[in-house]
């Protein structure tokens, strides 16, 4: 079983800087997608950036330009760095992974617990 833990979350002032990091662990499985979601108190969960096994990385317009998705293929692991926070970016932030176990089984999607950012004076 696969399993993915988030980390890095926290207070922070405006136009801090925090990363955020979403590790994989167990055995045998392909990530072919990782995610980066936030929840902001009385909002829909809403998509904050995907990157592909191959790198390609889409964000939000409302995070283009501060916030950067990448990913360590050898760690299993996303970040996702944000610059220039601002009070609206205070959410909970979740990661999913669209992976694979093994090589016959069928590709499924794989929750974080999420992790709290906080942006504050």
């Amino acid at each position: 079983q696969v399993l993915l833990l988030e980390s890095g979350g926290g207070l922070v002032q405006p136009v801090g800087s925090l990363r955020l990091s979403c590790a994989a662990s167990g055995s045998h499985f392909s990530i072919y997608i990782m995610r980066w979601y936030r929840h902001a108190p009385g909002k829909q969960r809403v998509l904050v950036a995907h990157i592909v096994s191959g790198g390609s990385t889409n964000h939000a317009d409302s995070v283009n330009g501060r916030f950067t998705i990448s990913r360590d293929n050898t760690k299993n692991t996303a970040y996702l760095q944000m610059n220039n926070l601002k009070p609206e970016d205070t959410a909970g932030y979740s990661c999913n992974a669209f992976l694979q176990e093994g090589v016959t089984t069928t590709p499924t999607t794989v929750w974080g617990q999420g992790t709290r950012v906080t942006v504050s004076t």
